[in-house]
């Protein structure tokens, strides 16, 4: 491998050690949002135990989105907000349904449901989905934004030119004739 490839190669691991730092400190953020939410629900409420977590991750789920889009994914496409916000509501719906499934398996499979319990397996959960989200998110939510040398020639044509009529892309006035 020569020392260019080497060097591309060393920047795109350490652009995903980056990316991978973020996603985790928002995570991690909504991770203690979500086991906050969960445990308040669950001993201040008389919510069922997966329903607390749904209601929990629900609201990590806004945290979440909030941090990825203005923290870990800041420099990513933000042209199609619709369709970024309709896939991230997709994918984090099923992560919801990852983490909680487990949830719900030890509790009414395996019948553990004491605080620890619950909150082992909601952590599990959580882990399992974050797999999941990570990949998801960055492949098809916070899409990349080609290089500057991938914009194709007609997207460069297509840009306004500065200037005046008669500048490259401007039209030139043709005098008008009675």
């Amino acid at each position: 491998m020569n020392a260019s490839k080497r060097a591309d190669l060393f920047g795109r691991v350490r652009g995903l050690g980056r990316e991978i730092a973020k996603f985790g400190a928002v995570g991690g953020l909504g991770l203690l949002v979500n086991l906050g939410v969960f445990n308040l629900l669950r001993h201040a409420t008389d919510l069922q135990v997966v329903r607390a977590s749904v209601i929990a991750t629900v609201v990590a789920i806004a945290f979440n989105y909030v941090g990825f889009r203005y923290f870990t994914y800041r420099d990513r496409d933000k042209s199609g907000r619709t369709r970024e916000l309709t896939l991230f509501l997709l994918f984090s719906a099923a992560g919801l349904v990852i983490e909680n499934g487990l949830l719900y398996a030890a509790t009414y499979g395996l019948g553990w449901d004491t605080p620890l319990q619950s909150n082992v397996f909601k952590f599990l959960g959580i882990g399992v989905a974050t797999a999941f989200r990570f990949w998801s998110y960055r492949t098809w939510v916070f899409k990349t934004m080609p290089a500057p040398a991938e914009v194709p020639a007609a997207a460069e044509a297509a840009r306004p030119a500065v200037g005046g009529p008669g500048a490259p892309g401007q039209p030139v006035r043709q005098p008008v004739r009675h």
